[in-house]
């Protein structure tokens, strides 16, 4: 160790160097994963590297010492190549797809118009990656013609969530802004859907029910599966182009190094302290504090722990701010509008980020409802979590951002969040769905909700007049207010599609119904309506905001 530590000093190691660099990994044991240098930085007496291991999850990140590095496989960056200018010399910019994609168009328009020597080209408008995304199958498509291949569907169901950091929605550029139309790999229509409109089904085949055949005693249900329908928003996961509007917009720009790095070390709420995951946009004045105090109630943050004190005996809030529209035991909702309540919405938001990495801060919470969910004691209610929704959703999302902040994950609260929100859902009469993306937990806990909540449909189904039972999509759909394409996309996931003698079928096999039944008991936190006391607004009104 000794030894590579002397050659990091006697080798400039600079960003965007990658080498192995030691770690432990869950079982405690050394290991050497590959790692970009992001930031180097000079303390007293030694340097730190900021690295990023390649492959792993962005919230591994972290600060290094030079005897952690394996400078023997040291990997220099390349250097990128120099774009031409206008007047032929060699630019500074490197090249990107973009201007790769701009490059091959102006060589086609110029070998189409052969202007002359020494005039520049005009720059066409970019559409190249834009079309290039609507041969995208969604989900819909995929059921009928691989209802047996797990890995496929889970593939096009559920996508790798993308990395993103930067924090200012609007340094996007005109392509973004072209390609926001699309979303999920089918042309976002700018009109809201009429209720009650038809559209033509472009499944081929009829309406068709199904004789189960049972196999080695496996629980089956009949299903009907309805013709795919021309849907304004598909769930195969990560939309094409971020959305322009949220309190946390999602954002594909990797340019901002200081966004790819975490700026606070550690934040203290109430009787825990956090270490965050991600970088989130406090004030720089506060990112250089060994500890970002917050109060728990009011969420505002202070640089000492004397000013939180003297803050405490002035702040009168004992629970968020807003209506408490459930409570059953010690866990209780409140629903908090982000326009009457703006300083708390973006108090709340600058903490989610430091545990989302693939959402970026947005500072207009006015058109977003945030429902927090807090644990009580004679303390106070202290938050666990929080999901936030827009008022109004032309996509029917009934989820914007979900969070369980750490010291509270792995307890159930996560599909307590989930379930509410589809509570609140039924009680509007409609079916929801989350905004793409999903984080890599968010998409673990939506996965495993569907699927229990699903199965608990199916395993209560009653045959009729001895005959198996059978159930539509749309029913599941109904009952759970679940959307279609999340119902047919975990049938999928959990493999239980399958087609004989013309017809669809549900199978449930011993070790998905034993494994469903395991899973319940664990499962001790519902909600339960009862408890519930909400009345939905129209948000459509504009006196209603």
């Amino acid at each position: 160790m000794t030894k590579m530590a002397d050659n990091a000093t006697l080798v400039d190691v600079v960003e965007g160097c990658r080498l192995p660099v030691l770690r432990k990994n869950q079982e405690n044991e050394d290991e050497w994963p590959l790692a970009e240098i992001l930031s180097v930085k000079e303390i007293p007496g030694r340097k730190l590297y900021y690295v990023h291991y390649i492959d792993f999850n962005k919230r591994l990140d972290e600060w290094v010492t030079p005897d952690r590095l394996d400078m023997k496989k040291l990997q220099f960056p390349k250097k990128e190549a120099k774009t031409p200018t206008k007047n032929g010399l060699p630019g500074s910019r490197p090249s990107s797809p973009e201007r790769e994609v701009r490059k091959s168009l102006d060589l086609n328009l110029q070998t189409a118009t052969a202007p002359s020597r020494g005039k520049t080209l005009p720059t066409p408008k970019r559409k190249a990656e834009s079309v290039s995304l609507a041969p995208q199958a969604s989900p819909v498509t995929s059921v009928p013609s691989l209802p047996g291949s797990a890995e496929a569907s889970q593939a096009s169901v559920y996508p790798a969530v993308r990395d993103s950091s930067s924090f200012n929605p609007k340094s996007r550029d005109d392509h973004d802004q072209l390609s926001s139309l699309t979303t999920n790999g089918t042309a976002r229509r700018l009109m809201a859907s009429q209720p009650g409109r038809k559209r033509k089904a472009n499944c081929g085949g009829t309406d068709e029910t199904i004789k189960v055949l049972q196999y080695n005693n496996h629980r089956s249900a009949s299903v009907f599966l309805p013709p795919q329908e021309d849907s304004q928003d598909s769930s195969d996961g990560i939309p094409s182009a971020p959305r322009m509007t949220g309190s946390l917009v999602s954002d594909r720009s990797h340019d901002d190094i200081v966004t790819r790095m975490k700026n606070i070390d550690c934040i203290e709420l109430g009787r825990h302290r956090l270490k965050p995951w991600y970088f989130s946009p406090y004030p720089q004045e506060l990112t250089t504090l060994p500890v970002l105090y917050l109060c728990e109630f009011c969420l505002k943050y202070l640089k000492s722990l004397k000013c939180l004190q003297r803050h405490l005996t002035k702040c009168n809030l004992r629970h968020p701010p807003g209506n408490e529209i459930y409570r059953k035991g010690t866990i209780s909702f409140f629903e908090i509008d982000g326009r009457k309540n703006k300083t708390y919405s973006q108090n709340l938001c600058l903490l989610a980020k430091c545990f989302l990495d693939h959402k970026t801060l947005y500072y207009d919470t006015d058109p977003f409802l945030f429902y927090v969910m807090t644990e009580y004691d004679s303390k106070g209610f202290h938050i666990v979590g929080y999901f936030s929704k827009e008022k109004e959703s032309t996509e029917d999302y009934n989820v914007a951002c979900i969070l369980t902040l750490p010291p509270y994950q792995r307890r159930g609260y996560g599909k307590l969040l989930i379930e509410f929100s589809y509570e609140l859902s039924k009680v509007e009469g409609k079916t929801g769905t989350p905004e793409k993306p999903l984080s890599d937990l968010g998409l673990l806990s939506y996965r495993s909700y569907w699927s229990q909540t699903i199965l608990e449909i199916l395993m209560d189904l009653k045959p009729d007049n001895g005959e198996r039972p059978q159930i539509t999509i749309n029913e599941i759909s109904e009952i759970t207010s679940v959307k279609k394409e999340d119902v047919i996309s975990t049938l999928q996931y959990l493999n239980l599609i399958n087609y004989y003698k013309g017809q669809y079928i549900l199978t449930l096999s011993e070790d998905i119904v034993d494994g469903h039944e395991r899973a319940m008991q664990k499962r001790h936190l519902r909600i339960d309506p009862k408890c519930l006391h909400f009345t939905p607004k129209d948000w459509s009104k504009r006196g209603k905001w």
